[in-house]
């Protein structure tokens, strides 16, 4: 990664922060809307994906939620991250090839400081890239249990109801993100400017399954919120991964050849032209059992 590109990566991290940030309005006519769910696809026994289009219009693109679930009794999960393998961030295709991974996509916003590390706690088994817990970060990616706890191979926590010094202890990888939806389906408005941007979630269900929830469509933070409590399944604990160009997400099973790229920040990056994945320092990684 040159410098040009390491300076443009940071203010567009820094953007993608803010981006997602907005004002909740007084009334939230768009909470009376509906989806309108196509059956979902099969990729594999215990990975489905459809794409249904948002409540709201979107003001560019298509306004399309491309949406992965995921039982993770079938699969394994990691973090991989840069510092870990020579300190050479890559695409998001390039990762799946490397390590053999049939589903990546982004492990949260990485540091304006440090291109090479996360923002909040990031650690990889017993390799740690960020090991300072962000006090307003309050979920965490668990991923990859320890044997002995009997846990999902991918769960997100709640740090204000999960406590982490048991959790810690309990899983061998964690990324930290921002929260969207808590431990008990409440929304967590976000209070900043109002913006929208491209945008990577993840959420779980009521049956512990993973999801992955992806629009290039830009829509700010609080609105996608407002997307996901519609969604049926008692979705929870909705952590914000990425937002703008950087946004990625990447699947390939069986026939399945899945690619999706982000664009659009108000105010920093008002284009919707991007059409390749961007280099990554951290990313997380599914592969089958």
């Amino acid at each position: 990664m040159n410098y040009t590109f390491k300076f443009i990566g940071l203010a567009l991290t820094i953007g993608c922060l803010m981006a997602c940030s907005s004002t909740p309005p007084k009334k939230r006519h768009n909470n009376t809307l509906k989806f309108t769910y196509k059956q979902w696809t099969s990729l594999t026994k215990g990975m489905e994906f459809k794409e249904v289009y948002a409540p709201m219009k979107s003001q560019v693109g298509d306004s399309k939620l491309s949406i992965l679930r995921i039982d993770p009794s079938f699969f394994e999960f990691d973090v991989y991250s840069a510092t870990k393998y020579n300190s050479i961030p890559r695409t998001i295709p390039d990762w799946a090839h490397d390590f053999g991974l049939i589903v990546a996509f982004n492990a949260g916003m990485f540091s304006q400081e440090n291109t090479l590390q996360s923002r909040a706690y990031l650690k990889s088994g017993r390799h740690i890239n960020n090991g300072e817990l962000l006090k307003n970060f309050n979920l965490m990616l668990a991923l990859s249990p320890n044997e002995s706890t009997k846990r999902s191979n991918i769960e997100v926590l709640d740090l204000t109801c999960d406590n982490w010094e048991e959790e810690k202890n309990n899983f061998s990888s964690f990324a930290q993100g921002l929260r969207m939806i808590d431990c008990n389906s409440n929304p967590t408005y976000w209070q900043k400017k109002k913006q929208s941007c491209s945008m990577l979630v993840a959420a779980e269900d009521e049956k512990g399954r993973f999801y992955l929830i992806f629009t290039r469509s830009p829509y700010s933070q609080n609105q996608m919120i407002d997307f996901i409590l519609q969604m049926p399944g008692g979705l929870h604990n909705a952590i914000y991964l990425e937002g703008g160009p950087e946004t990625s997400l990447f699947i390939h099973v069986n026939e399945h050849h899945i690619e999706r790229i982000g664009s659009w920040v108000s105010d920093t990056w008002e284009s919707d032209s991007n059409r390749h994945f961007w280099e990554l320092p951290n990313i997380i990684g599914v592969r089958q059992k």
